[in-house]
């Protein structure tokens, strides 16, 4: 996404955004989207900015009695682990170019 695109991933949208998308977890993840629902249960180290200032973004566990987390081995500050329909906010800082999970 370019920067161009940044309302996509704004809090404040309007019926004019695309919806949310659901993806599969995985290593690397690319949202485009404010909020991403994630299948499976995969440890997500990478997040891939869909911008490059700073922003935030939402992903949600969709599978229940699964476990999803965040692990430290890319650009993700701290590891979290996700609580299933629950969203887990991550705030980017392009200047230490890591995301920080708000759990």
């Amino acid at each position: 996404m370019s920067d161009l695109l940044h309302q996509n991933i704004s809090t404040v949208q309007s019926q004019l955004q695309p919806n949310p998308v659901t993806m599969a977890a995985a290593t690397t993840i690319a949202p485009s989207t404010f909020i991403t629902f994630l299948t499976g249960t995969t440890s997500v180290a990478t997040i891939t900015p869909p911008v490059s200032g700073q922003h935030m973004l939402c992903l949600v566990s969709t599978d229940t009695g699964t476990t999803n987390a965040t692990v430290t081995t890319g650009n993700i500050a701290l590891a979290s682990t996700f609580v299933t329909k629950k969203a887990l906010y991550l705030a980017y800082d392009p200047a230490t170019a890591k995301y920080y999970p708000s759990y």
